[in-house]
């Protein structure tokens, strides 16, 4: 009697024939498999990138009207959202509130498999339950159909909050309003979704809130403008940052730095303005920090 087929729900759950003998290779030969498998990931993320522009716009909706970016997964999914959420503060002087990552299982789930907590839509809307109507919901889910998610969704939909998807499957069961969809495929290892899908996620999570943080003024050219000068590292990277920006010498930029009381945006806009601190602060303060805007605003641009 023939045995019906096992369904399989997920492209990343399917065997891949290219590495159907990995078990045979060589130990170099392993690692050039999986090599060949990764070297396909980046044109899978450039074909999701104008869902993912999408996705950005409505992230800075949600931070310039009050609302917040919610991160939502189960396993290799949700922590990559935790460190993608955990990076914003340190690198772009973001307060820490505004880029919330929700991993079912919670903490614990970190660093140790829970493997049942992604089934339990419940858990998922309790952990977003203080979603509101300005937020965005991101929900991560490699095959598209995590539960945990579903309930994640559900909770953003209760307030009117707006959702996406950042996944591995095209065929995604969860509707949410923007499908990120990077098809990266069979893995090299059926089912093992830390590999292609993950590489994927971490780089369309990065994209998405590096281009947030660009889009929303954190930056001046390609330098990171709000830093908070916590070790002398960063102190040194503030210096430098000035004098890229500026193509002052140390001196002028550390007497600037002093002037502006340690605010690099300050800074620049004062020098590139050729204004007092005062009156840079006050043109930041009136173009919600951005620094072009600023120097428009003093006829500097």
């Amino acid at each position: 009697m023939t045995r019906p087929a096992v369904r399989v729900h997920s492209p990343t759950e399917q065997r891949n024939p290219a590495t159907a003998e990995i078990d045979r290779a060589d130990t170099l030969g392993v690692l050039r498999l999986i090599n060949a498998q990764d070297a396909t990931v980046a044109g899978a993320v450039a074909a999701a990138l104008p869902a993912l522009a999408r996705a950005v716009d409505l992230g800075v909706a949600a931070l310039r009207g009050g609302g917040r970016v919610h991160y939502a997964g189960a396993g290799s999914s949700g922590r990559l959202g935790v460190m993608d959420a955990a990076e914003i503060p340190p690198t772009y002087g973001y307060p820490p509130d505004r880029f919330v990552a929700h991993l079912a299982g919670g903490a614990v789930a970190m660093t140790a498999a829970v493997e049942d907590v992604e089934d339990s839509a419940s858990s998922g809307r309790d952990d977003l339950a203080g979603v509101t109507e300005p937020d965005l919901v991101v929900g991560l889910a490699a095959s598209g159909r995590t539960p945990y998610v579903a309930g994640a969704f559900e909770a953003a939909r209760a307030v009117g909050a707006p959702t996406v998807l950042i996944t591995a499957n095209p065929a995604a069961t969860l509707a949410p309003d923007v499908l990120v969809c990077a098809a990266t495929g069979p893995e090299a290892v059926a089912g093992s979704t830390r590999m292609k899908a993950g590489t994927a996620q971490k780089m369309l999570l990065h994209t998405f809130s590096t281009a947030v943080m660009i889009r929303m003024g954190r930056t001046f050219s390609n330098l990171m403008v709000d830093v908070r000068a916590t070790n002398a590292k960063l102190r040194g990277r503030m210096l430098v940052t000035l004098a890229e920006a500026t193509g002052a010498g140390d001196a002028e930029c550390r007497a600037a730095l002093s002037a502006a009381d340690g605010d690099l945006k300050v800074a620049i806009t004062s020098m590139l303005a050729g204004v007092d601190p005062p009156a840079a602060r006050r043109a930041l303060h009136a173009c919600d920090g951005v620094v072009r805007a600023a120097l428009r605003h003093l006829g500097r641009a």
